[in-house]
């Protein structure tokens, strides 16, 4: 027998494996949506609408407005269970031009910018239990730019995690369903302990003596009244940080060619996944409120005395454990919120290339994204997400970057949300297993207010929406000079 017949022969993978049901496509809803955010925002939305009501008002809404989004997206999902999610949708509903938008702006700053923050968030964390790893541990500077121990731990995990997931989807979901399973419970008994355990007098009086009075405070501790006009704008501006911490619930879309029963799994596991996020933040922000009073001072010496609007590095929960287990509260919350960012990452890392493999097979991203490996995962398209999202991990500038594309976030997710009506109208034939719930007007509903939202972030945060506007129309002529070169690659090859 020759060489050549005693060699199997390969064939390239063109397909995805469908590894995912339900339990692992939810665990990847809440794995991406619970980061950091939930353990630091609360003070600046409590220093924003000033009273206890306001503040479990802000993440009620927010909530409401997620899982309204969710149940829209299950539509768009169930239709067109391909990887790419969102792009797709956004492709399908106007034209190409919108979906590179979407996806140019999720590689550019969105997914990887985010992905950098959890790391960074990680490895800050981390240093808490091995003090090496400190931001101010720095190892050595080129120019300007000065390179920490954190940076490098917030990178190692980021090449830790791809090295899992271009193992294969099956590797990738056992870290997903691990860490994010334990990340729930460990925050559930958070909000048990704080609930029942952990109920102070002094908070209790001082957050339900005076439960809706609103102010606004600044971070100097500077407090004035709010009128019926100031209160719903500052609800809007302190919505960006709620918004931002309920954000990546869409990850799963992104994985759709991966996911078991898609028309079925994929909008029940956005309903569950939204669902069970919201709960959690509210039921957290309510064991905030029974620990620690909401108002305080930026000069307090206990964090009683500053209170949930001035905790210490605006850490709200190792505030509230603090004053439940003392000194070992650090320890406790730098553990869990280790155990969040790395699940939280896995999964942002999961999904984000699977866009970029469906914008490569459209021509519009590189050629290589566009293939799976022999584990049947978009290697390539990991790799340069990781890539990138170290650069940012290294220049800094993600913090900075996701400030100014949060109304884009929105913007995108209204149009993708206005995509519904669009293909009701113009693909009414199309089969559509499940029908977003409460059409037309719960999606008109968080049309309206996320409408609402961007227009007061034009208006009070100029100096956030107009950059982020800026990053998104720079993918114009990119999304041309990429089409242009797609279409020569093809005619070359005729």
């Amino acid at each position: 027998m020759s060489n050549s017949e005693s060699k199997p022969i390969s064939h390239p993978v063109t397909e995805f494996k469908r590894e995912l049901g339900l339990w692992s496509s939810t665990m990847i809803v809440v794995g991406s949506m619970v980061g950091s955010g939930i353990f630091i925002v609360s003070a600046d939305i409590a220093r924003s609408v000033g009273s206890p009501g306001w503040l479990l008002m802000v993440w009620l809404i927010t909530g409401l407005v997620t899982l309204i989004a969710a149940l829209s997206y299950g539509e768009l999902a169930a239709m067109m269970p391909h990887a790419g999610g969102q792009y797709v949708y956004l492709k399908e509903s106007y034209n190409p031009l919108i979906g590179f938008l979407y996806g140019w702006t999720l590689f550019l700053v969105i997914q990887t910018g985010t992905i950098a923050a959890v790391a960074v968030a990680f490895a800050k964390f981390t240093a808490v239990f091995f003090p090496v790893f400190s931001e101010e541990n720095i190892l050595f500077s080129i120019g300007n730019i000065r390179i920490s121990a954190a940076q490098i731990l917030a990178i190692g995990s980021l090449v830790l995690l791809t090295g899992i997931n271009l193992r294969g989807v099956k590797e990738a979901k056992w870290v997903q369903d691990t860490f994010t399973g334990a990340k729930s419970i460990a925050l559930f008994a958070l909000i048990v302990v704080g609930i029942f355990l952990g109920k102070n007098e002094i908070a209790v009086n001082a957050n339900f003596h005076d439960f809706w009075s609103p102010s606004s405070s600044t971070k100097e501790g500077i407090a004035s009244g709010l009128s019926i006009v100031a209160l719903i704008s500052a609800i809007g501006v302190a919505m960006v940080g709620s918004l931002f911490s309920s954000d990546a619930w869409n990850n799963i879309t992104f994985t759709a060619g991966e996911v078991k029963d898609p028309e079925k799994n994929i909008p029940l596991s956005l309903f569950f996944g939204t669902a069970i996020v919201t709960a959690i933040y509210i039921l957290a922000n309510i064991a905030y409120l029974l620990v620690l009073p909401l108002k305080g001072m930026p000069d307090g010496a206990t964090v009683i005395e500053r209170g949930i609007q001035f905790a210490t590095s605006e850490r709200v929960a190792t505030a509230v454990v603090s004053v439940i287990f003392g000194d070992a509260a650090v320890l406790i919350m730098a553990a869990l919120i280790m155990v969040s960012t790395f699940g939280c990452n896995n999964g942002l890392i999961l999904a984000g290339a699977r866009v970029y493999y469906a914008m490569s097979k459209d021509g519009l991203f590189f050629k290589k994204a566009g293939e799976l490996s022999s584990k049947s995962v978009p290697s390539w398209a990991l790799i340069v997400q990781t890539v990138w999202a170290s650069l940012l991990c290294l220049s800094g500038s993600y913090g900075q970057l996701l400030d100014y594309v949060i109304f884009a976030v929105l913007l995108f997710y209204i149009l993708t949300i206005g995509g519904v009506f669009i293909l009701r109208a113009k693909r009414p034939e199309v089969p559509r297993p499940y029908k977003a719930f409460g059409y037309p007007i719960l999606p008109a509903i968080y049309i309206i207010i996320a409408s609402i939202i961007c227009v007061i972030l034009l208006i009070k945060k100029p100096e956030y929406t107009f950059p982020g506007l800026g990053i998104v129309l720079l993918g114009i002529p990119v999304f041309y000079w990429w089409r242009s070169q797609s279409k020569s690659t093809q005619a070359k090859a005729k």
